[in-house]
């Protein structure tokens, strides 16, 4: 296959594909997005000498000899783990270039982020380094998963057809992170008891292992069903490995060659940096901040996911009419309406809260899936791979300059709202630097076919 052929691919591996976000989303959803940033803040907590159930408190850890503030702690990680995949990512890529079988990198990835996960059953008392370490390892090996599975993208449909492809994807991703965390909520609403926080807190544990559960079993499907496809351009030959490496300094020498891809890439890390921010520190926000329950807070995030299940699709037709550009700069629009939104929410009410996240679903998921079709017409045939794994450094879940923001923020200021009312900058920004990139020139100096509209 060419950058100009469409691809030779069946219903029943695209099918296969869509499953792997079926399965991964589990991890975005029940444990980003919702349990693991309170349930590890309190963990914290504890260590930091705070009563369990406290309203308030301002103890502080300190792990590696550094004092860090209960509740900065799960932030600072979120933007470690990010910095230990800006070396990981890229270098999986390239190795994902180079292997003659992918299936394996993505069995190997998906299955330890999963492990990791499970093993947070293992996270009692106040275990909260514990905690971080296996949140890292889980948080790159899904990232390191994600780069695997969306360099099949460009050889399951052509240039007309990436769009659609992506969006369903999202969809069924978001459909199947829904399902699991409605099943948590039955779990959470049934077997919590009023005043027990313990049992809160335990219940938040077992409903992160079923994701890693959940994110296991559905793995087999992508396993299954997707085929193995030519690496083309670039040459299999030699240790996978460390053809891998020196394939990542190959690129890094000449991505100056494609500057307007790297244009458009700075601008997803920009603006998307925003996004998973807000995705993985909406729970935290609603539950320090807003002194929300949890099971508002899993009320909200199912509204966001089956709503995302059909704006990613609605916004995936709208891009066939106005553009994936357009579109996702209008998504970018709304998305600052959230966030001046959530600044001014009243505190222990929870209709708004979760209107707020009706807003949010209906934006979050076609933002993300036509960015990723954009991307994959920018990246030059034969480095899927590699090119992923820079945009992966931003992506779902993954974010560094957001959550380190709101981290320093509300160590400032010892304010959740002032923390997520500064990731405005990352919106405007973001959306600025997008509406720079003269995208069909740049699918053209990739070396690929500009699809009829853009």
């Amino acid at each position: 296959m060419t950058a100009t052929t469409a691809p030779d691919s069946t219903r029943r591996e695209r099918t296969g594909w869509y499953f792997y976000d079926w399965a991964n989303s589990a991890f975005s959803t029940t444990v980003i997005t919702v349990f693991l940033g309170p349930f590890l803040t309190t963990v914290t907590e504890l260590a930091a000498g705070c009563a369990l159930g406290a309203d308030t408190c301002d103890g502080r850890v300190h792990p590696l000899g550094l004092s860090i503030a209960a509740g900065s702690y799960f932030p600072y990680l979120v933007s470690l783990s990010v910095l230990l995949t800006v070396f990981v990512l890229p270098v999986m890529g390239a190795v994902a270039d180079r292997a003659p079988r992918k299936k394996p990198l993505l069995a190997a990835t998906a299955f330890t982020g999963a492990a990791a996960t499970i093993a947070i059953a293992f996270v009692t008392g106040d275990r909260y380094l514990l905690g971080g370490l296996l949140f890292i390892i889980a948080n790159v090996s899904f990232g390191a998963s994600v780069v695997v599975y969306n360099s099949f993208l460009p050889r399951l449909a052509g240039p007309d057809e990436r769009d659609k492809v992506s969006s369903r994807g999202w969809a069924i991703g978001y459909l199947g992170g829904g399902v699991l965390l409605a099943l948590n909520l039955v779990a959470v609403i049934t077997l919590s008891v009023d005043g027990d926080d313990q049992r809160t807190l335990d219940l938040a544990r077992w409903s992160i292992v079923s994701a890693g559960v959940w994110w296991a079993a559905f793995t087999l499907i992508p396993l299954l069903w997707l085929r193995e496809h030519p690496i083309g351009a670039v040459s299999a030959g030699g240790n996978v490995l460390t053809g891998g490496f020196r394939q990542l300094g190959h690129t890094l020498r000449s991505l100056k060659a494609y500057p307007l891809t790297l244009f458009f890439l700075a601008a997803f890390l920009v603006y998307n940096d925003g996004i998973q921010t807000v995705i993985s520190l909406a729970s935290q926000y609603g539950t320090e901040e807003l002194h929300l329950p949890q099971s508002t807070l899993i009320v909200t995030i199912l509204i966001v996911q089956f709503l995302a299940f059909g704006g990613a699709l609605l916004l995936g037709l709208l891009a066939t009419r106005i553009g994936a550009k357009n579109t996702v700069l209008i998504s970018l629009g709304l998305w600052l309406v959230v966030i001046l939104a959530a600044f001014w929410l009243p505190e222990g009410m929870s209709l708004p809260f979760m209107a707020l996240g009706a807003g949010i679903g209906l934006v979050m998921g076609g933002s993300q899936a036509l960015s990723r079709s954009m991307f994959s017409q920018l990246i030059p045939a034969g480095r899927e791979g590699e090119y992923y794994g820079f945009y992966e450094i931003s992506d779902k879940g993954t974010s560094w300059l957001g959550p380190l923001a709101f981290g320093l923020v509300y160590q400032l200021t010892n304010s959740y709202r002032i923390g997520i009312v500064s990731l405005v900058v990352f919106f405007v920004a973001g959306g600025i630097l997008l509406a720079m990139v003269p995208l069909r020139r740049a699918v053209t100096a990739a070396g690929n076919t500009p699809p009829r509209l853009l």
